[in-house]
């Protein structure tokens, strides 16, 4: 069997253009952050997939879910992390449906996995920490 090469992949072809892609992608991350913030769930529920799997870097991972991300926006969880709003997101990569982000903020660094959907870019995964 030959190997593929590179021309034997073809990408999905998207109406929009890449930098309307980082935006839609970066607006997923910002309505992630301010919604944590803000204590804002309507946000938070924008920007999170159903099926979210959120584990902290260490030893121990665990599993946040979107329904628990979504309790503790409620409750207000985010709003002492919102003290220093600076927010850096990096769109590392757009393949297809399927894009990777890095997210710095003055208490956590993000790493992002993001699925394009019926309604727009949703974080799927998401692995942080303390920064």
């Amino acid at each position: 069997m030959t190997p593929p090469t590179v021309s034997d992949f073809t990408p999905k072809a998207t109406a929009r253009s890449g930098r309307e892609e980082n935006e839609a992608i970066a607006q997923a991350a910002l309505d992630y952050f301010e919604g944590w913030f803000d204590g804002d769930v309507k946000r938070m529920d924008r920007a999170l997939h159903p099926d979210l799997v959120k584990r902290q870097a260490g030893d121990e991972l665990g599993i946040t879910t979107k329904e628990r991300m979504l309790e503790l926006t409620a409750a207000g969880a985010g709003a002492a992390d919102g003290a220093d709003r600076r927010l850096e997101v990096e769109v590392l990569e757009v393949h297809g449906d399927a894009a990777t982000a890095i997210v710095r903020s003055a208490v956590y660094r993000e790493y992002l996995h993001l699925v394009r959907t019926s309604d727009g870019w949703r974080i799927a995964n998401a692995l942080w920490r303390f920064t």
